[in-house]
């Protein structure tokens, strides 16, 4: 006989619901159904780790902290109105300066050092924090406001 496969990690224990991926309605008798692969939903309510710059921008309309950590001449030669700046080398000195209970959005130039950046913030305990994929320049290319060049 064959044993059952062991939960796999993050998956929610045997007896509850699946929240995951819920079952299809049951069709009539006789009747197939067309189902499509239901997305995700996180258990922790995190926000997705890579945001598009649109993403971005709606969740900073709503609330967020953009979160610009390109160097000092990159950050005078032009920014997002409204960003906050904090180089990538000073973020984990400084990362105690941001609302632990407000996301962030973290931009770069192209997307890099944003990651890097929401990996140092993840690390120091912020939870809801995500990387603008394509940096500034994916924002500026969408139409977004931005003043100034980008080096």
């Amino acid at each position: 006989m064959h044993a059952p496969e062991p939960p796999q990690p993050g998956a929610p224990p045997a007896d509850t619901p699946d929240t995951l991926h819920p079952e299809a309605p049951e069709a009539p008798a006789g009747k197939a159904t067309a189902t499509a692969t239901p997305t995700p939903i996180a258990y922790s309510g995190a926000p997705a780790l890579d945001v598009t710059p649109a993403e971005a921008s709606a969740r900073v309309a709503a609330g967020a902290v953009l979160l610009d950590v390109r160097e000092d001449s990159e950050w005078a030669a032009g920014h997002v109105p409204g960003a906050v700046h904090i180089p990538l080398g000073q973020l984990a000195a400084r990362a105690g300066e941001l609302p632990a209970d407000t996301p962030i959005m973290v931009i770069c130039r192209s997307g890099n050092r944003s990651q890097e950046g929401r990996d140092i913030l993840l690390a120091a305990g912020l939870t809801q924090v995500a990387s603008v994929n394509g940096g500034s320049k994916g924002w500026r290319d969408a139409g977004l406001p931005y003043d100034g060049e980008i080096i």
